[in-house]
Parts: C-alpha cells; sequence; structure tokens
C-alpha cells in the first residue's frame, strides 16, 4: 500500500458510506448482543444500520465533486431518519464532519482532522449529559489522534503521505478506545462487554480508511474485545429492560427556543439529545430532537409549545430485540 494509491475525492466518501452500511449491518446482531448502554435493548447495531442505510440512500445516485457538500446531503438524510441514541449520534458525527469538507474536492489531513474536531464538538454538544466510555470516547479519541498526528507530521501537511499517516493513527485510536469502554462505565464492567456504540464507530472509522486507502477491512482484531466473540450470549437479555419510550421528532426553533426547549426535557426526562439538521433563516433551525419519557404524550405537547414536530416516532424501551 503506497500512499499515492489513496482516493481522496468524493468517489472515495461514496464507497465509505456503501461500505459502512454493509459492514454494520454483517455486525448488527453483535452490536445488539452487547447493548447493555445506556439502555439494554439490544438494538444498537440494527440502529446504526437503518440510520447509515437512510444516509446512504440519498446519495447513492448523488452526482457532485464536492466532498463536503456530497456527504452533508447524507449526513441530514440520516438526521431525520435516525434511529435511537447510537443512530442520532452517528448522524451527528457525519453532520460535523462534513463543515469543514463544504466546497472542497479532494480529502487532506488538514481537512480530515478539521472535519473531526468540528464532529467531535457537535457530537458533545448535541447530548445533554454526555458519558465517557461510549461512541463520544471513540469521537474524542481520533480528533485528538488527528489533531496530533498533524501537529508533529515531518511531511507536507497537505500530501497523501500525510493523509495515510493520519489516518493510520485514528484506527488505532479508535482501537483503543473502544477496548477502554470496558472498565469506564459500571453497566459494561458487569456485563463483562465493550460499549455497542463504541464498536459501531470503530467499525464506521475503520471502513472510512479503508474506502480511501482503496484496501480490505480486517475485522479479525474484533474478536479481543470484551463480549464480542460469535459464540458469546446476548448479554442485554441478561439485563433489566428499561421501561418508557423513545420519542423522536423534528422541529424548527431559534436559538433560545431550542435551549429552552432542551432544559424542560432534561426535566421531563433523560437521554436528551438535540442537533440542527439544517438553517431555515438567520436564526432559525430544523432541530433533530430525541428523548427518552414513561409517556410520550407529555414530550409530544412540551415540544408542541415551541414548533410543530414532524417526524414523529415512539419506540417502546423495554421492548427485547432478538
Amino acid at each position: 500500500m503506497t500512499p499515492q494509491k489513496l482516493d481522496t475525492s468524493v468517489r472515495a466518501i461514496k464507497e465509505w458510506l456503501a461500505r459502512s452500511v454493509k459492514s454494520l449491518g454483517n455486525h448488527s446482531d453483535r452490536l445488539n448482543a452487547i447493548n447493555v448502554f445506556p439502555v439494554a435493548d439490544g438494538d444498537t447495531g440494527s440502529n446504526l444500520y437503518l440510520t447509515a442505510r437512510a444516509g446512504h440512500d440519498a446519495v447513492s445516485e448523488l452526482e457532485s465533486d464536492d466532498i463536503g457538500g456530497f456527504l452533508e446531503v447524507a449526513a441530514r438524510a440520516s438526521m431525520e431518519s435516525a434511529r435511537g441514541n447510537s443512530g442520532t449520534l452517528f448522524a451527528v458525527f457525519l453532520s460535523g464532519l462534513s463543515e469543514p469538507w463544504i466546497g472542497q474536492e479532494r480529502l487532506t489531513a488538514p481537512l480530515l482532522a478539521l472535519g473531526l474536531e468540528r464532529a467531535k464538538v457537535r457530537s458533545w454538544s448535541a447530548l445533554s449529559e454526555p458519558v465517557e466510555g461510549t461512541m463520544l470516547s471513540v469521537i474524542n479519541a481520533i480528533a485528538l489522534a488527528a489533531g496530533s498526528t498533524l501537529a508533529h507530521i515531518k511531511t507536507d501537511p497537505e500530501s497523501r503521505a500525510a493523509l495515510d499517516t493520519l489516518l493510520v493513527q485514528m484506527k488505532q485510536a479508535a482501537q483503543l478506545a473502544v477496548k477502554g469502554t470496558e472498565t469506564e462505565l459500571e453497566p459494561l464492567l458487569e456485563a463483562g462487554v465493550v460499549d455497542a456504540g463504541a464498536v459501531g464507530m470503530l467499525i464506521v472509522i475503520d471502513e472510512l480508511c479503508a474506502a480511501v486507502r482503496n484496501d480490505d477491512t480486517d475485522f479479525s482484531s474484533y474478536e479481543s474485545f470484551h463480549g464480542y466473540k460469535i459464540q458469546d450470549p446476548h448479554v442485554h437479555k441478561n439485563s433489566e429492560p428499561e421501561s418508557g419510550v423513545e420519542v423522536m421528532c423534528t422541529v424548527s426553533l431559534d436559538a433560545l427556543g431550542a435551549a429552552t426547549l432542551r432544559g424542560q426535557l432534561d426535566a421531563l426526562g433523560n437521554s436528551v439529545i438535540m442537533s440542527p439538521v439544517n438553517q431555515l433563516e438567520e436564526d432559525t433551525y430544523r432541530w433533530r430532537v430525541h428523548v427518552h419519557v414513561d409517556e410520550p404524550q407529555p414530550a409530544l405537547e412540551l415540544i408542541g409549545k415551541y414548533g410543530d414536530p414532524v417526524n414523529v416516532s415512539v419506540t417502546d424501551l423495554c421492548t427485547h430485540d432478538d
């Protein structure tokens, strides 16, 4: 493998999304099996797969040379069709990653580092109560690795060799971050597993690196993760299911309305995620809203006081997937 073989065009981004969908689908059963945090409902793999598929489908026929604009379309579609905590956070990650890339035709090490930093900021700020030992740990680790690598790189930062070096460091950082989740959260430690969302994010990162490097993806190292061997049991079935429902919708709000709604949703439920989908006016955005509550009606009534919720979904949290 030589840096000259790197594909830094939209073609690589399209290939990345396609490969991510395929691999998340292939790994969905194992991801579901170890899904015990924040809710042991065994659907992290399914949620990530369906969210990624929505993004890929939106750009499958799109012709563009703009890597950021292309990814932004996929991110927006993923956000509108996001499933669960993991799917929503994945869509936020894509959205943040795309922002500094808009108008660019080639991926470089500085652009990738900038995109990862923006994705990290967007992801952490989207959650009312961000928690280490989750997908956030992987996002944080790759952003830090990219920034550090770029700061100490000896070659031309704009070169393909620099990008290749950054990709290698990203992969290693993501792998270590996933292994770290084994001991960062009590529910994971008790169940003897790594975080399902963190593994899902690792799959996405590994496929990004492979797509750009025109390489095959090697998942053999995943066998070393606690609870991830194919013969390991579905530990989420041994966990006490959480009662209540997951409410998701899209609503148009200005900044003050979004901040106020977030605060009131925090008081009403938990696992609150709010992230802008796209800008409508100078201070008004379409927001994707996610919250876990005991009953859906109070949450929907509360959201309705600030805007007209659309694309509403209500999912029972105590349903265990097989």
